[in-house]
């Protein structure tokens, strides 16, 4: 399948994760030129050239191949080597990144309406607005990776390579530390429905071990400044959130959706905040 040149507005990179065959791997999603989803996976963001490393809210061009061993229609193999970034430093315009991002895209504010388009067409990829969000969940979860990927990764950094050096292989196969609580938002549809999701944005990871940094690794404390960003600051804004489903749960998760991003923009003039009951 020959390779598609693709300009898009990056909007979603979730917080890594490792893999026996790439190392830490991140999941890219965004909007094209005509307001359609795509999903990029897998980039082993790590390994990229420092210009090719994308914040998010960037347009990045690159070239990429239908994913055919993925029924996701969104999925898609880039071509790492040609991955190119441009206006990587542009101030934040809220109402530029509103219209690139709803440009011919469908808010959905009716879970069942989007896992039902999910269970027919594959659809994997979709802005979701919340009628209501009654809580911002914290619990514990694996402290560690998966000791069997680890154990594969290490062997990997071991073995010989003519061209790096022993520092250089180091670096390229040391592992992202795993955050060990996993966030989530209890929230209500306009239908009533209540549903607990799972967030597992790239900026809530680091937000995380910032706090902790910050608050001299106080696990406790760090939770606490997480929550007060994600639960207290954001429900003040026109919260939406940016859904995505895994390959593995799709079709057999009742709901196969998390969030995969969080967008915070202000609240609109005479629009009423979202409720925080």
């Amino acid at each position: 399948m020959t390779a598609e040149k693709k300009r898009i507005y990056i909007v979603v990179k979730t917080y890594p994760t490792i893999s026996k065959e790439y190392s830490e791997l991140v999941c890219t999603a965004g909007v094209l030129e005509d307001g359609s989803w795509i999903r990029l996976y897998p980039i082993p963001f790590k390994k990229l050239e420092d210009y090719q490393k994308y914040p998010k809210y960037t347009w990045v061009e690159v070239e990429a191949t239908r994913n055919t061993s993925d029924f996701r229609p969104e999925s898609y193999r880039p071509t790492l080597t040609t991955i190119s970034v441009s206006e990587k430093h542009k101030k934040v315009d809220w109402d530029e990144r509103r219209r690139i991002v709803f440009n011919n895209n469908k808010i959905y504010t009716n879970l069942q309406e989007l896992i039902d388009k999910a269970k027919t067409d594959g659809t994997s990829l979709a802005a979701f607005k919340p009628a209501k969000i009654h809580d911002f969940v914290v619990e514990p979860t694996d402290r560690d990776w998966d000791a069997e990927k680890l154990a594969i990764l290490k062997n990997l950094s071991q073995q010989l390579n003519l061209f790096q050096s022993p520092e250089e292989i180091e670096a390229e196969y040391k592992v992202v530390p795993k955050v060990p609580y996993k966030f989530s938002y209890r929230l209500e549809d306009d239908c009533g429905k209540q549903s607990t999701m799972m967030i597992e944005d790239w900026e809530i990871g680091m937000l995380y071990f910032n706090c902790l940094k910050r608050a001299g690794g106080s696990e406790k404390e760090a939770t606490e400044k997480v929550r007060q960003k994600y639960y207290d600051e954001f429900l003040k804004k026109d919260l939406h959130l940016f859904l995505g489903t895994t390959k593995q749960f799709h079709n057999v998760a009742p709901n196969p959706f998390i969030i995969v991003g969080v967008f915070y923009p202000p609240m609109p003039p005479k629009e009423t905040q979202i409720s925080l009951f």
